[in-house]
């Protein structure tokens, strides 16, 4: 399979976009945190300054994300020949550990100020400045969020919604002192305790989030429909089967899949056909089709089309059965072979025992063998 040459140029693009916004997003955080932390310590109002140091965690996530996609940008190895993308999941999982880490702290530091409370002083300039700061993320938000789902960066998509996250904060920080400044009631140990239950919220969430990405989740059906639509589009393919998804990084996706031909094609055309549609899937998809595997179907016999629609019928008449393909019967040795797929409500031993004995009772003069298949993709 050739490389299409625009790769690299797509890669080192995607990582300006990620390095630049990131350092946008540290340069915007560091400079809040600075004005929080002078408001916070001069006001001796702890929820200004957990929120400063709210800022300072999303700066430091920030600096681990340009680390996690310079280190991503490694170019393949002997001893990593499909490159180190998936180092961007691993520092998405530290990001959310300094978050949950930033979201415990800020509740230990709340729960001290409530058991020894200190009345916090606020001045008309602070309150300006705690506005002013509630705009900027809201707009650094928008901003990084924009450009995550641009670049198909989740860690740029998780700093945005932190940031839109934090102005909210923000906000509620505000509304506490001037609750009590109108009233002199201070809320703000009991607010600080809020906030970092919603930053250990998002901590968590985000650790779930990219954990899910490391085990491997299912493919995105826009886009395993729109491969499968590819393949099938071709005039000798009855069908394409059994897409299996393989992710190496955001945007770095190989897949395997089978592919349903007639029986009289040769070696050699099933040669030009696999090659020329590994190379339309990249153009199309950007997804390298790794493997292809191959199911035959007969051709020119009105027998076994006749026994391929009886046993189908039988097997998708379970509602657990997804999906029957690969079917081939050779009429001369009595022999017939499909896959079928099942769903997650049944165990696929299970399944298979119900069509294996159903089929056989059916057509007991012949050898049948039955492969399960898992539902890995829609």
């Amino acid at each position: 399979m050739e490389n299409n040459k625009t790769e690299p140029k797509a890669a080192q693009t995607r990582d300006k976009v990620i390095v630049r916004t990131s350092i946008i997003g540290i340069l915007t955080n560091v400079f809040l945190a600075a004005f929080k932390a002078a408001i916070g310590i001069m006001s001796n109002s702890i929820a200004v300054t957990l929120d400063a140091v709210n800022n300072l965690s999303d700066a430091l996530s920030s600096i681990i994300t340009i680390a996690g996609t310079k280190l991503a940008g490694k170019l393949p190895d002997r001893k990593h020949p499909l490159g180190y993308g998936r180092i961007e999941y691993l520092s998405a999982m530290i990001v959310s550990g300094i978050v949950l880490y930033a979201g415990i702290t800020a509740a230990v530091e709340s729960v001290k100020k409530i058991i020894h409370p200190v009345t916090p002083d606020y001045s008309v300039i602070s309150l300006v400045i705690i506005a002013v700061a509630v705009v900027v993320k809201i707009i650094l938000g928008r901003y990084v969020k924009a450009k995550g789902k641009q670049v198909n960066s989740g860690s740029l998509v998780a700093s945005g919604s932190d940031a839109m996250f934090d102005a909210v904060l923000s906000a509620s920080v505000l509304a506490s002192a001037i609750i009590f400044m109108l009233s002199g009631l201070s809320l703000e140990a009991y607010v600080g305790v809020v906030i970092s239950g919603f930053i250990i919220k998002a901590g968590i969430e985000m650790m779930i989030e990219t954990l899910h990405e490391i085990l491997g989740v299912r493919a995105d059906k826009e886009k395993t429909d729109r491969i499968k639509r590819l393949l099938a589009e071709d005039p000798e393919v009855r069908g394409a089967y059994d897409l299996i998804m393989y992710n190496y990084g955001p945007d770095k996706d190989l897949a395997s899949v089978h592919l349903e031909l007639p029986d009289t094609m040769t070696a050699r055309e099933i040669d030009k056909l696999t090659r020329r549609l590994e190379k339309k899937v990249y153009k199309e998809t950007g997804v390298v089709l790794a493997g292809v595997g191959l199911y035959s179907y007969n051709t020119g016999d009105d027998a076994s089309t006749d026994i391929r629609k009886d046993v189908w019928k039988r097997v998708m008449a379970h509602e657990w059965a997804v999906q029957m393909h690969g079917f081939y019967v050779d009429m001369e040795t009595k022999e017939m072979s499909f896959d079928v797929v099942m769903s997650f409500d049944i165990k696929p031993s299970e399944g298979l025992k119900i069509i294996q004995e159903e089929i056989q009772g059916a057509y007991p003069d012949y050898d049948i063998k039955i492969a399960p298949d898992v539902n890995v993709s829609n």
